[in-house]
């Protein structure tokens, strides 16, 4: 939430900033004086205040503000910015595309979730795959549709705690999540590979694999930089490609299912630190859409609907997957790793569904890396824009997409593709925790510090109800950190400092005036949001 900024020296720059307010309050008195009063009743965006906004907004544009803090222009209410106003002359993302978005921050489909099965049996992955939501998804999904409508702007959470716990922290929150964010993006490269090399052997290592890794990540970026509609439309064609060979694969199991085969479990016999772990990777991320609010249609009414429906498709996503493979093959709880529903396809329905298998496993690392990068770029955008990042990071090319943010996404995923996939997973969970950590707190201290702002849509309990929701989910982070490695924890910590120290550093060369950072004056300012409270239906 920003600050009104504060008056400091009384240099050339300083005085010229000052006469640039003082001819502004001048121009827009001499608009209220030369216009008729209005009358009583009438509506509050009249043509007079349209003017006074206009110029208060090109005041606003023009001066150079402090990070996090802003320049004493008005701000309008959520039901005046339904969206980032910087876009209106690009096509926004209608609710079709945002569910595949979400579905590919999140899922991709059932590939990866297999170690489940190795590390606990079937009874626990089946149970795992349909209690774990209701502990984690759900109300990760419930605080993202309030938050996310509350702000509908890029940035998503790191505007939540920022508004909340003020410019630092949500700093802090933006560069853990980014980062989180581009390890969990360096992975799909890597694995689109590796699903490809049992085809082509040359992409298993050495320098093919190098150059095939750097081709698929520029491919992909490109992608990105061509617009966010085109991304959604691709994510739908990708969604329904990676999941229809399950659907098949559930028809020709039929008269294989044993379901006996689904109630074995062995709780003496069971990698708790895996199960968990592949649990919690393959169930969060729900937050990620929030980054690009501002590019949603309707998001008051389009992201909650997207993430309900998401919700929906993920979680059967996983859990049929499962119940077919558990039921249709004798357990052999050692062959359940990552891959293993391709063997299962072609015990159940031969050769050819192993492979479209295989395809839609490689085509859902697809799906996964341009909706992160679409996620993780925005975001970048959304920090700029709350004066958080340089300004150049606010703009956009002629597709309307964040140029700058999208090569430094893509810069990041390059330089951490050598990670191993066990390193890169724990790497991003534990930084994710944190990032958790500080949605829950900013999501609890605005109910309490602003319990009338306008919330389009809102989890229908109290604050009491808002503290119990978050507690589940916090002690599922605390064991999450609790089973990470001690290289991991020091590197993540290490990562940690690094945003500690990178926020004063920003501002020290905002101050000497090396970059440019300014705050857009039309985004929302919770101190000045007098609207009162209305909401919108998930499913209605």
């Amino acid at each position: 939430m920003k600050a009104d900024a504060e008056a400091s020296g009384s240099g050339p720059q300083e005085a010229a900033e000052s006469r640039q307010s003082t001819n502004t309050t001048t121009a827009t008195e001499a608009v209220r004086r030369s216009s008729p009063p209005r009358p009583a009743g009438a509506a509050p965006n009249g043509n007079t205040d349209q003017d006074i906004e206009k110029l208060r907004n090109s005041a606003g544009r023009q001066a150079s503000i402090p990070m996090g803090e802003s320049n004493g222009a008005s701000y309008v209410t959520i039901q005046e910015v339904p969206s980032s106003p910087r876009v209106d002359n690009f096509r926004k993302v209608s609710v079709l595309p945002l569910i595949f978005l979400i579905f590919y921050e999140v899922s991709g489909g059932p590939f990866g979730v297999e170690d489940s099965v190795g590390a606990a049996g079937p009874l626990l992955a089946l149970l795992g795959f349909l209690v774990f939501p209701f502990i984690w998804s759900v109300p990760e999904a419930l605080i993202t549709a309030e938050m996310g409508t509350m702000f509908p702007e890029n940035g998503g959470y790191v505007v939540w705690v920022l508004s909340a716990l003020g410019p630092f922290w949500g700093f802090q929150q933006g560069w853990m999540k980014w980062l989180s964010g581009v390890i969990d993006n360096a992975l799909y490269p890597v694995l689109f590979l590796d699903y490809l090399k049992s085809g082509i052997p040359a992409l298993g290592g050495g320098w093919p694999r190098v150059v095939a890794a750097l081709a698929l990540t520029v491919l992909l970026t490109y992608m990105n930089y061509r617009g966010l509609t085109i991304v959604g439309w691709v994510a739908i064609t990708l969604g329904v490609f990676s999941l229809l060979p399950f659907v098949v694969m559930g028809f020709l199991s039929i008269p294989k299912l044993e379901p006996s085969r689904w109630l074995v479990v062995n709780l003496h016999d069971v990698d708790w630190n895996l199960y968990l772990n592949t649990l919690f990777w393959n169930l969060n991320y729900w937050d990620s859409i929030s980054t690009l609010a501002g590019e949603v249609k309707n998001p008051k009414k389009t992201l909650p609907r997207a993430l309900f429906y998401a919700l929906i498709l993920v979680v059967l996503g996983y859990f049929f997957p499962l119940l077919i493979g558990t039921g249709a093959v004798p357990l052999d709880r050692e062959l359940w790793t990552d891959g293993y529903f391709s063997d299962i396809a072609k015990i159940i329905g031969g050769v050819w569904l192993r492979w479209w298998v295989q395809a839609a496993a490689a085509m859902a690392n697809m799906g996964m890396f341009v909706a992160e990068m679409s996620s993780d770029s925005f975001q970048l955008l959304g920090m700029a824009e709350r004066g958080m990042l340089p300004e150049f990071f606010a703009k956009r090319s002629k597709h309307g997409t964040p140029l700058i943010g999208i090569l430094f996404s893509a810069s990041g995923v390059i330089l951490l593709s050598w990670l191993s996939f066990q390193e890169i997973v724990a790497a991003e969970n534990f930084l994710y925790c944190f990032g958790m950590i500080l949605e829950f707190i900013a999501f609890v201290k605005l109910r309490i510090k602003y319990p009338n702002a306008s919330r389009p849509f809102k989890i229908p309990v109290g604050t009491i109800g808002a503290i119990a929701m978050c507690i589940p989910p916090t002690i599922l982070i605390g064991i999450v950190l609790a089973l990470s490695t001690l290289k991991v924890a020091i590197v993540s910590l290490v990562a940690v400092v690094i945003g500690f120290i990178m926020e004063p550093a920003l501002k020290y060369v905002e101050k000497k005036r090396w970059l440019k950072f300014s705050v857009n004056s039309n985004l929302i300012d919770l101190n000045n949001d007098t609207s009162q409270e209305s909401t919108v239906s998930l499913v209605d």
